[in-house]
């Protein structure tokens, strides 16, 4: 493998060598398939995995502009969580609040889903499902910890699958400083995001499936895909792009491409750990509106993320846009604020990479029987879970399968595109500013932000 690849995460760059080697040459010339896919991450992945068993027959030929796993599914914080873009009241007002729910207890099925998987093809993911603990540090945020659960009641979740913690139950889990409570789910495993998405993507082409890397796909078209290296015509085309969909044509507007960031430290001290906690390999955030996020990982390092990147005019993406200095260091002092031991170790690695994000916050997948033409993606981040649900889901479209998951309110959603430029670059980069100045400000005052709650209105929340 290459220094590039290596250098694009923590995870590319501890692959062993047997998940790092290529899986398939350029695309030789115009070629057919029953299904062709356009991305080589969770979601097409998943789908040609699916498709496979419930039908080995079908020829399935997936299109890759890089090597598999090289996009989000291999960069991410290593979280399969049951978290799902919108909320269960914007899911509701278009659906039901059955519906509503019952796409939340699928998300929860999904993460075990993928740990089953993997324990069933031998897959060494570094997989442990600890949980996700989200602390509050601040009154203000506590007071939003007890909201949160006191709606998760009303919607008949139990404390089985979201329990408020207090001061001593919080800091068992997470010993951050400030800690004043938090929440807690089970519904999360700490994995290895490019052990996962190599490892399927050697099972999927055992199967049969053929993979084409350093095929750059230009253009989707009912039937038919257009190559830098040839065509392929297919009965179903599946559009698996997620934060590149914007170099599709006709796809600029579709999804909004915005950076998240990480940085990893050396391996930590049995000292640091028994500071910091996360005994269990938990994942970990806190309440602040501008989303961090963490894991232990399983050769004992911190793995830490957050969103503070700006998105770039015309959704532009480069290699360059994967490291940001100054949002890397802003990064390290927080979590140097929530575990001070942490200021004695090094940061070994730093990278990023854009994810993709809908008009109003919605995940959605589907297929139109018209065309043949399949999506899923949107996943605002939260896409090693959704992308397995997506997969299962369109394999069933595709197939025809009548399931209970082709029913969910997500499936055939259809999220209005993007403002032209420059209104997207100075609505989302807006939306940036306001909630790290929410944070600012709750922490001063105490009191909530009106302005991250009418923005969290507009996004569907």
């Amino acid at each position: 493998m290459t220094q590039d690849l290596r250098s694009l995460s923590l995870w590319w760059d501890t692959l062993p060598a047997d998940l790092s080697a290529p899986l398939g040459s350029p695309l030789p010339g115009d070629t057919t398939a029953d299904v062709a896919i356009v991305g080589a991450g969770y979601t097409g992945l998943w789908t040609a995995y699916y498709l496979k068993r419930i039908d080995p027959s079908l020829r399935i030929v997936i299109l890759e502009a890089e090597q598999a796993g090289f996009g989000a599914s291999g960069r991410n914080g290593g979280w399969a969580s049951a978290l799902f873009p919108a909320g269960l009241s914007a899911i509701a007002r278009v659906s039901s609040r059955d519906a509503a729910i019952r796409l939340r207890r699928e998300m929860f099925a999904t993460v075990d889903e993928i740990g089953r998987v993997a324990h069933e093809e031998g897959w060494d993911v570094e997989w442990q499902k600890g949980g996700t603990v989200v602390a509050a540090r601040t009154p203000m945020q506590m007071r939003s910890a007890r909201d949160e659960i006191d709606e998760l009641r009303s919607w008949g979740f139990g404390a089985a699958d979201y329990d408020l913690l207090g001061k001593d139950e919080a800091a068992r889990r997470v010993n951050a400083t400030d800690v004043l409570g938090g929440t807690y789910t089970p519904h999360c495993a700490a994995i290895n995001p490019a052990r996962l998405v190599r490892s399927l993507a050697r099972s999927v082409v055992a199967s049969g499936t053929v993979i084409h890397e350093h095929t750059r796909v230009t253009a989707i078209e009912p039937g038919i895909i257009r190559t830098d290296h040839g065509s392929v015509r297919a009965e179903y085309i599946v559009r698996a792009t997620e934060g590149y969909t914007r170099t599709l044509k006709g796809h600029t507007r579709t999804l909004a491409p915005v950076y998240s960031l990480m940085l990893a430290t050396e391996p930590l001290p049995d000292e640091a750990w028994s500071q910091i906690g996360l005994a269990e390999r938990e994942t970990f955030s806190d309440g602040r509106h501008l989303i961090i996020y963490g894991q232990r990982t399983a050769d004992g390092r911190l793995a830490f993320g957050g969103r503070g990147a700006p998105y770039h005019f015309g959704s532009r993406i480069t290699p360059e846009q994967d490291r940001n200095a100054a949002v890397h260091a802003a990064l390290w002092e927080v979590l140097i604020d929530l575990f001070p031991i942490v200021s004695r170790s090094a940061v070994t690695h730093t990278w990023g990479g854009p994810l993709g994000i809908p008009r109003d916050w919605w995940a959605s997948c589907g297929l139109d029987l018209s065309t043949g033409l399949a999506w899923s993606g949107g996943y605002v981040g939260d896409g090693v879970g959704t992308a397995n649900l997506g997969g299962r889901t369109l394999a069933d479209l595709i197939t025809g399968t009548d399931s209970d998951i082709v029913k969910l309110p997500w499936v055939d959603h259809h999220s209005k595109r993007w403002e032209p430029e420059p209104l997207r670059w100075l609505g989302t980069n807006v939306g940036l500013r306001v909630m790290t100045g929410a944070d600012d400000s709750e922490a001063r005052t105490g009191r909530p932000s009106r302005l991250a709650a009418m923005f969290a209105r507009q996004l569907g929340h």
